[in-house]
């Protein structure tokens, strides 16, 4: 919680500053604190947990074993959270399904649980600031155009947009989006890598590569006068050429909010047409519905208390391809503008399935079962607090990891942590076919054969762009690796470890690249890291 002492204060001092309100910001700050030091979170959001408090509660885990540490304790409170008769609220716990996504839901031998509802992810984060003692201060926006003043190499302080000045010996940029690692000067990149950089084979432009079901099975015109190219393209088709396969673009994964829907009547919202909503966005998606496709419902993916985490699925759905391209890079007031337009998309993509005469009617009568959870998000309209940023700039820092990496064809020096979830990208385009048909294109699907170690310095600047910021979010990555450590478990695990060098850094008088490697993985080790599979 924000200190009393500390409002109406334009000053602040502190060990390590950790910007951002993540999952991965509070996993850093508690191993802060923990190790002795002092530390702040500056927070841009009012609420602790990005996505995870957001409504991805049926969380992408891969394999639990390389779970440990913070993010381990974070699903061990969710576990004791829902061990109280009273937090079953809209159904008993006996009746709850126990389904995880490759993993039961409740793991009653380690005393985990990681399918969750959004409110009760963002309790944890919550007793995790308390019972560690660390101020947070939110709605706080780095000033990126002036806001790093740097010397000899290192952050001497940040400032924000209220005015607030903070300084600290060491920096942890825990954003989705990297804003204080791109504001200090750090290399970075965006999009997608030829193959021929790093030796790949899934970066790139991945034309007619389906591997997760949500590209148009059969043959749709583009056109608003079906097979007349003269009449114009439907909205939300590009008029790019998608490039050659394996070639390199400045193009992201789709985004999406994760949403937390119920059939509970005395708890649901039912879905209304929102203001600036434009029935014809969503002529392909009734393009689709006549060709008999129907798996409208198949990731309304079960969370307790008869909710679910709703998640992209088909050829047309909640990802909205193409619209977020130049977010990574947009200003504030931009990037606002990107988060309405998906925000009116979204919810017009609601109603129109659960109104429209052209979706088929029990599809209609199903969605119009389903409405928003009143006791969620209750400060946003009962919408997620984030957008699932599913990929924004990635740093380049000392270590970059690439698919050979993941998939075990190559092996890393200097372990941080581990991942294991699938290579999972997201459509990134949507274009014409030289037949004249719509297609997507950019969704892939590779699991390693088992899991795999993320380098340290991954998350570490070059030495010499900065000598004291870490960064476990926009990790050195290339695109394609990015699309399997951009999961919540592993955003925890290297916050902590960001946490353990940054207050290292502090205890020794040395900068980040200067600690051994040795005295980081001893510490890792014995807070229950997992550094090894």
């Amino acid at each position: 919680m924000t200190s009393l002492a500390s409002q109406g204060k334009k000053t602040y001092k502190a060990d390590v500053i950790v910007y951002g309100g993540t999952s991965a910001a509070v996993s850093a700050a508690v191993q802060v604190s923990r190790m002795g030091k002092s530390v702040i979170i500056i927070s841009p959001d009012s609420h602790l947990g990005g996505l995870s408090s957001s409504g991805l509660g049926f969380t992408d885990t891969g394999n639990k074993e390389v779970i440990g540490g913070i993010a381990r304790e974070f699903y061990q409170l969710i576990y004791q959270h829902y061990q109280k008769t009273e937090n079953w609220k809209w159904q008993k716990q006996s009746e709850y399904g126990n389904v995880g996504q490759g993993n039961p839901a409740i793991d009653g031998k380690n005393r985990t649980m990681w399918i969750f509802e959004p409110h009760a992810a963002e309790e944890a984060f919550e007793t995790l600031i308390t019972r560690n003692k660390i101020e947070v201060l939110r709605n706080e926006w780095l000033d990126r155009e002036r806001g790093v003043v740097k010397q000899n190499g290192k952050i001497i302080s940040i400032k924000t947009l209220s005015g607030k000045t903070f300084s600290g010996s060491v920096f942890i940029d825990a954003t989705y989006e990297g804003d204080l690692m791109a504001s200090s000067g750090v290399s970075y990149t965006v999009g997608r890598e030829d193959v021929s950089i790093y030796g790949e084979k899934w970066n790139g432009v991945q034309k007619l590569v389906f591997q997760h079901g949500h590209y148009f099975k059969t043959n749709i015109s583009p056109y608003k006068i079906p097979g007349d190219p003269a009449s114009g393209l439907l909205p939300r088709i590009s008029a790019e050429k998608p490039g050659e396969n394996g070639t390199g673009d400045n193009k992201i994964q789709a985004y999406c909010y994760r949403l937390c829907l119920t059939t509970v009547e005395e708890n649901r919202i039912p879905f209304k047409k929102p203001e600036g909503y434009d029935s014809t966005q969503y002529e392909l998606l009734a393009r689709v519905a006549e060709t008999g496709w129907n798996e409208y419902f198949a990731k309304f993916d079960p969370v307790p208390n008869l909710k679910t985490d709703v998640n992209n699925h088909g050829p047309f759905s909640s990802d909205n391809i193409g619209m977020n391209w130049d977010y990574p890079d947009a200003s504030y007031e931009r990037r606002k503008e990107i988060l309405k337009e998906h925000t009116v998309y979204q919810k017009g993509l609601l109603y129109f399935l659960s109104h429209d005469k052209r979706i088929p009617r029990d599809i209609r009568d199903k969605m119009n079962s389903w409405g928003l959870s009143k006791d969620e998000f209750a400060e946003n309209g009962n919408w997620p607090y984030n957008i699932y940023v599913r990929e924004a700039r990635r740093m380049k820092g000392e270590f970059v990891m690439t698919e050979n990496e993941v998939l075990g064809n190559t092996t890393v020096p200097r372990s941080a942590g581990m991942g294991s979830y699938g290579m999972d990208s997201h459509n990134i385009q949507r274009y014409v076919t030289p037949e004249g048909f719509v297609q997507n294109e950019g969704d892939i699907g590779v699991s390693p054969k088992r899991p795999y170690q993320i380098d340290l310095g991954s998350i570490m600047p070059k030495k010499n762009e900065c000598g004291n910021l870490l960064v476990p979010v926009c990790v050195s990555c290339t695109h394609i690796a990015f699309g399997s450590i951009r999961m919540e478990p592993v955003f925890m695990i290297l916050g902590q470890t960001a946490g353990t060098v940054a207050a290292m850094s502090v205890q020794k008088g040395k900068n980040i690249h200067d600690l051994t490697y040795d005295e980081i993985k001893t510490k890792l080790l014995s807070d229950g890291q997992v550094l090894i599979y």
